[in-house]
């Protein structure tokens, strides 16, 4: 039953993740200054990767019988871990989503021509080229998939409801990282579909990732308080080093309230689900 939840919680994180950000990309989101866009997005995602971290998976870890100090210090480690991986740029979600000025396309400067891909609202990218871009977009995508799956099903071998929240915030924060992904592999190639059916792939490798943290956590369920630390470790670091410094731009008051408030509603959201979750 649990593998069967975590299957399905990996898929609708994975994929769904992926069609969500197409349907909205299709429906026009951004195109407007006062259209919900990427931005609020990005808001709602990091809100609900802090609430799930510090509201419950934590939370989670510290009612076992580890010790707190093994447990912030596998915390810490954790941190320094995906920063590393970071480092390697098979972490990092490196899409830059904010409003600027539109530029040429493919003429990117230092960080951007690494990472970045600027969505304002002309959805304007930067990337060292057409081809090498899109294999660096799928390979960084399945590579974080596959981790995303294991941390969905520590989660959901600590508790169903625990799983849960887990997998909505995934699929949050992982929707304007898919829009990214789909405008740059649109560059690549004039087949649309095509496009989408390469980073479906690439978001199904989080259901092998589930599989996979499926059998590793039940071999080593003694470390499970652990691998919920390195999950929330992997939350707050997506969060603090990913998300919110992209929201770190000059806004006016109205866009600054408009940010607070996507981000409130991301933790609302994670609240509202484990209270469902519970209630069942």
């Amino acid at each position: 039953m649990t593998l069967v939840a975590i299957i399905l919680a990996t898929l609708a994180a994975g994929i769904g993740s992926v069609w969500l950000a197409a349907l909205l990309m299709r429906l026009g989101l951004g195109g407007r200054a006062d259209s919900v866009g990427p931005q609020h997005l990005l808001s709602l995602a990091a809100g609900a990767l802090l609430a799930t971290a510090f509201m419950h998976l934590l939370p989670e870890a510290f009612e076992s019988q580890a010790g707190a100090h093994d447990l912030f210090a596998t915390l810490l480690v954790g941190v320094v871990f995906f920063f590393l991986l970071d480092k390697a740029e098979l972490w990092h979600h490196g899409h830059e989503h904010s409003h600027p000025e539109p530029a040429p396309q493919g003429h990117g400067h230092s960080h951007d021509a690494q990472h970045g891909h600027d969505h304002g609202h002309g959805h304007a990218h930067h990337h060292h080229g057409p081809r090498s871009g899109g294999w660096a977009v799928l390979t960084g995508d399945s590579v974080h998939c596959f981790g995303d799956g294991i941390l969905i099903a520590s989660a959901f071998m600590a508790d169903l409801r625990l799983g849960v929240i887990a997998a909505v915030s995934v699929l949050a924060h992982e929707v304007p990282h898919h829009m990214g992904d789909l405008v740059v592999l649109r560059q690549t190639s004039t087949n649309r579909r095509m496009a989408l059916v390469k980073v479906s792939l690439a978001g199904a490798v989080t259901a092998l990732g589930g599989v996979v943290g499926y059998f590793l956590v039940g071999q080593l369920q003694d470390l499970l308080p652990y691998f919920l630390a390195v999950a929330s470790s992997s939350f707050v670091y997506v969060a603090l080093a990913d998300l919110i410094p992209q929201l770190q731009k000059r806004l006016t008051a109205r866009e600054t309230i408009a940010q607070i408030a996507w981000l409130i509603a991301g933790m609302v959201i994670v609240t509202l689900v484990s209270g469902a979750a519970h209630a069942h």
